[in-house]
């Protein structure tokens, strides 16, 4: 298949379904990693067409919503400086820190721009020598190249007013830290095509082995997702736990070589804080001593803030699996889009987003009418 329209082929995916019917003698719990096939699966009402036996569960692989709340309120005391550029992606501006968030430091006059590359904040340096600039760094594996290469760039032309507020999360940590935890239900994963593409699949058959759980590498498109379950399922039922690549259109053993030889140059492994779960030993990078002084946090003395999260918010429940989004008591009454608690409520890929965005007429009458 060469073209996007035939992975939302109904007639194959009436046959992956009956397939995955056939297959399926006993229940399953199997989580998708990524947010991305989060809302493809809620969109498409997959977790719906299947078997009453196979239960989705939501995983933590929304790069924003993984964002501690630390991050968020560094991000936005170095925002309000004077003389500071704050750059970011878009979908960065609207998630809540203690108390505000980057469109309202925005308004109150810090001045923060929407780019769709680090690299666009680096011309921002280049363009505005007398002012510095930060470009917020945040995302898994698959983001992590180009800020990786923005700063590398920055080094090698000299550049000294820009710098990078990291805020990077590995998968492999992240499903070990799931799997260790003693309410884990997660029988089978699919993994993120996407950080695949970038870091290769080394790092999962081992995780496979020793917690005893199929991890199918799988891709966003609705017959991507159905065949990842397929595979997973089929696993399951024969007691089997490997790693098989369903995406190899886009994801090769190796990975991109490239990628990750910059990502060694610039990086290196660190303990990171992730939003409503907490710190997963070795599960982030910081930049590597060489590249140091670009490291936003130490060139404006944020290092030692620490925050509380929301007491009402259950994000962290949702990152983990552990509820789905509409159990929370908040959702849709205290938390909604336009007045979220957690950055699972407004982020592109969080659970919470897209339940309220396509289960409305699902939920509890007093709920999906607040």
């Amino acid at each position: 298949m060469k073209y996007l329209d035939e992975f939302s082929d109904p007639d194959l995916a009436k046959k992956l379904l009956d397939q995955i019917r056939g297959a399926t003698s006993q229940r399953w719990s199997i989580m998708e990693v990524c947010g991305g096939q989060t809302h493809s699966i809620i969109r498409h009402g997959i977790d719906q067409l299947l078997p009453d036996e196979i239960e989705m569960i939501h995983g933590p692989g929304c790069p924003v919503c993984v964002t501690p709340l630390e991050v968020i309120d560094k991000a936005l005391e170095i925002a309000a400086q004077p003389g500071v550029i704050f750059c970011s992606f878009g979908d960065m501006l609207r998630v809540p820190g203690s108390e505000r968030d980057l469109f309202r430091v925005k308004s109150e006059g810090g001045d923060v721009r929407v780019v769709y590359s680090p690299l666009d904040a680096l011309t921002i340096a280049r363009q505005n020598p007398d002012r510095q600039v930060v470009f917020f760094g945040i995302g898994f594996e698959t983001t992590a190249p180009a800020n990786a290469m923005t700063v590398y760039q920055a080094k090698r032309l000299g550049i000294e007013n820009f710098s990078l507020l990291v805020s990077h999360v590995l998968v492999p940590p992240a499903i070990a830290a799931i799997m260790e935890s003693p309410k884990c239900r997660v029988q089978g994963f699919l993994a993120a095509g996407h950080v695949c593409s970038v870091m290769g699949t080394e790092e999962y058959p081992p995780l496979a082995d020793k917690y005893g759980v199929p991890m199918v590498v799988t891709g966003f498109e609705p017959l991507d997702i159905l065949e990842g379950i397929r595979r997973t399922v089929t696993q399951l039922e024969d007691g089997r736990h490997q790693l098989e690549n369903a995406y190899p259109r886009a994801v090769r053993a190796e990975g991109n070589p490239a990628a990750k030889t910059m990502l060694t140059d610039v990086f290196e492994v660190t303990d990171r804080a992730w939003r409503g779960i907490g710190v997963i030993p070795d599960s982030g990078w910081r930049l590597s001593e060489r590249y140091r002084a670009y490291d936003a946090e130490h060139r404006f003395a944020v290092t030692d803030l620490h925050t509380a999260e929301s007491s009402i918010c259950r994000s962290g429940e949702v990152l983990q699996g552990l509820i789905k989004p509409h159990e929370c008591a908040a959702f849709g009454k205290q938390c909604t889009p336009r007045n979220p608690l957690g950055a699972t409520m407004v982020s592109s890929e969080g659970a919470c987003a897209a339940y309220y965005l396509y289960r409305r007429l699902d939920l509890p009458a007093e709920v999906a009418h607040a």
